[in-house]
């Protein structure tokens, strides 16, 4: 259990990457009307590949975790208590609606011809994707939730 959720702790930071690296393409492409190239291609694609692994990870998680088994016992209880209302609904929600706007945006831009609407269109998606994913991380120093910036093996 350690061990996978170790994985998903190190995927984070490699979505925190090419997130970072795919909204700020996209603002440089809107900001300065540039061509939509290969690397922005790459940085959208990256940033999808590792949101699908760490979606993968986290489904594993969800149904290994003590955590998350002592939640779905009782889901009542569990939507009172912060922790585990997080774990087990909150930070799900806001992972599948991260991944499903990154696919979502990808195929809209694949669609698009003008680079000034895929630069657009990717700033939009992936922008609005980076924003959940920063607020679905469990970050040191949040109340209840908060665990260690890098996994301990």
């Amino acid at each position: 259990m350690q061990t996978v959720l170790g994985i998903h702790s190190i995927v984070r930071w490699l979505i925190l990457l090419f997130g970072l690296w795919a909204v700020i393409r996209a603002i440089i492409g809107v900001s300065s009307k540039s061509a939509y190239g290969g690397a922005d291609t790459k940085a959208g694609l990256f940033f999808m590949i590792f949101l699908d692994i760490q979606f993968l990870v986290g489904i594993i998680l969800l149904f290994i975790s003590p955590i998350t088994q002592s939640a779905f016992g009782d889901m009542g209880a569990a939507m009172g208590n912060k922790g585990l209302r997080f774990y087990t609904v909150e930070h799900e929600i806001l992972g599948l609606a991260a991944v499903a706007l990154v696919h979502i945006g990808r195929s809209k831009i694949k669609k698009l011809t003008d680079d000034a609407r895929k630069h657009k269109t990717a700033l939009i998606f992936f922008g609005i994707a980076m924003v959940l994913i920063l607020a679905l991380i469990p970050w040191p120093g949040r109340e209840v939730v908060g665990r260690a910036l890098f996994p301990s093996f």
